[in-house]
């Protein structure tokens, strides 16, 4: 059974940092796409950041120059670092993964086909 864990979210202040990190298991990821999501309270769940199978890697513009994605193929696992927290960061983030074409697309939760259960980020003013 195919499984993605996140952990790493907490509580942080304005202009704090924060990795995320998610472990996969049950099959390999080296060679699909992994991403992150994020969920605000009553809004929908919108696209982060994502990286390919190759390293090559791209983000949402909200987050542009203060989180980046990177993987560790070896340990099965995608991290999300994060800095300059702002309070609109605050959210439930999810680690998700499957297999995309080319770079730059899935930026819908639709086009993803495992999704881990979730971390609370939340900053403070």
């Amino acid at each position: 059974q195919v499984q993605l864990a996140e952990s790493g979210g907490g509580l942080v202040q304005a202009g704090d940092s924060l990795t995320l990190s998610c472990a996969a298991s049950g099959r390999s990821f080296s060679d699909y796409a992994m991403a992150w999501f994020r969920q605000a309270p009553e809004k929908e769940r919108e696209f982060v950041a994502a990286i390919f199978w190759n390293g090559r890697s791209w983000s949402a513009d909200s987050v542009k120059g203060r989180f980046t994605i990177f993987r560790d193929k070896s340990k099965n696992a995608v991290y999300l670092q994060m800095m300059s927290l702002k309070p609109e960061d605050t959210a439930v983030y999810y680690c998700a993964g499957g297999y995309l074409s080319t770079v730059g697309i899935g930026r819908g939760p639709r086009e993803w086909t495992y999704w881990g259960q979730g971390t609370q980020v939340t900053v403070s003013s």
